[in-house]
């Protein structure tokens, strides 16, 4: 059973790593979430991404703030894609999190994305992107996706369009 793992560092990221969750669901895309600390809990983080993989773990979300060493040490200990999402927060408001996050050592990348619930949605539609390489139903899913999004779009500038021709 192919899912989609997301790490949250503390149980303060929850509402960050909330934002990847309702994308998953959205998708019908299969998830767990649990905490597991890079620094407080390293034992149990190691543990679980065996037993994620072991499960049928396709893609690992980690989402962390301050030092946010989390996607880093997932990133070290499997060959499955990483996604780390910098938690926001923090005496530098996540900016410390988006550097531990991205300047990762040549040969261990993770995928880095937006600090905050910007990056958790991005990370979701990435992981999907990733899934749909083998999963042309999910593929299919993401193009009706695009396309409802650009509607959206088009919909919210004629309506403003409308209301600014009234003004003349």
């Amino acid at each position: 059973m192919e899912f989609v793992s997301i790490i949250m560092g503390s149980s303060s990221d929850y509402d960050v790593a909330n934002e990847a969750v309702k994308v998953l669901e959205k998708f019908g895309v299969l998830f767990e979430m649990i905490v597991s600390s890079a620094h407080r809990s390293p034992q149990r983080t190691v543990d679980y991404i065996k037993e994620a993989e072991q499960k049928g773990a396709c893609v690992f979300i980690c989402v962390a703030g301050m030092a946010a060493h989390l996607a880093g040490v997932v990133a070290s200990k499997t060959i499955k894609p990483v996604l780390g999402i910098p938690a926001g927060g923090g005496a530098l408001n996540g900016v410390d999190a988006l550097y531990s996050t991205v300047q990762m050592p040549g040969g261990i990348p993770v995928g880095t994305l937006a600090i905050g619930k910007a990056g958790a949605k991005n990370a979701a539609y990435l992981a999907i992107e990733i899934l749909a390489l083998s999963n042309t139903e999910l593929a299919s899913k993401l193009k009706m996706d695009r396309e409802d999004m650009q509607k959206a779009v088009l919909m919210d500038s004629a309506k403003i369009e409308v209301l600014l021709k009234g003004q003349k």
